[in-house]
């Protein structure tokens, strides 16, 4: 285009000149090339920003409703618990003991929370495990969850162990 203009200026010149002067507006002409390239990337890196803040936006939404819906279980979880202790006749600081046990304290460390006896927490324990008709921590952590982990994995079922103590 600027090689027709400048022969339409100048119709005697001749190709030396002309070449001459392409290369003269070559500059210009590489950085107009230039300024549309970079325009084209940043609309298009405004657009993947725009998108990544669409995407975090839809997570934090997200996150937020998982947040409340496991807030909801982890309470309903709770109240079972408090009921099962309930229907064991369990003393207060049985029940302390053994949520601190489901917690993964050690009886040390729940001796040093309470601020008590190793010996004294120890009995509290079993205890608790002879009501469960459980014979360790594992067993009870099992009780208490096991249903929840069967419906998670579809399977729906209640062990034996499960439904012969639950009446206790």
């Amino acid at each position: 285009m600027f090689a027709g203009l400048e022969l339409i200026e100048e119709p005697d010149l001749t190709p030396a000149q002309l070449l001459l002067e392409l290369l003269s507006i070559t500059p210009v002409l590489m950085t107009s090339v230039g300024v549309a390239l970079q325009l084209r990337v940043t609309k298009r890196q405004r657009d993947d920003h725009l998108h990544v803040l669409h995407d975090l936006e839809v997570a934090r939404v997200q996150g937020h409703r998982s947040r409340s819906e496991s807030r909801s279980l982890l309470n309903g979880l709770g109240t079972a618990i408090n009921e099962q202790f309930s229907r064991w006749n369990s003393a207060d600081a049985e029940r302390e003991v053994a949520l601190l046990l489901l917690k993964g304290l050690s009886t040390k460390a729940i001796a040093v929370v309470r601020a008590g006896s190793e010996r004294t927490v120890r009995e509290h324990p079993r205890s608790i495990y002879s009501k469960a008709g459980s014979t360790g921590r594992s067993a009870l952590s099992a009780f208490f969850l096991e249903d929840l982990l069967a419906h998670i994995r579809g399977l729906g079922i209640a062990t034996t162990h499960r439904t012969q103590h639950e009446e206790n």
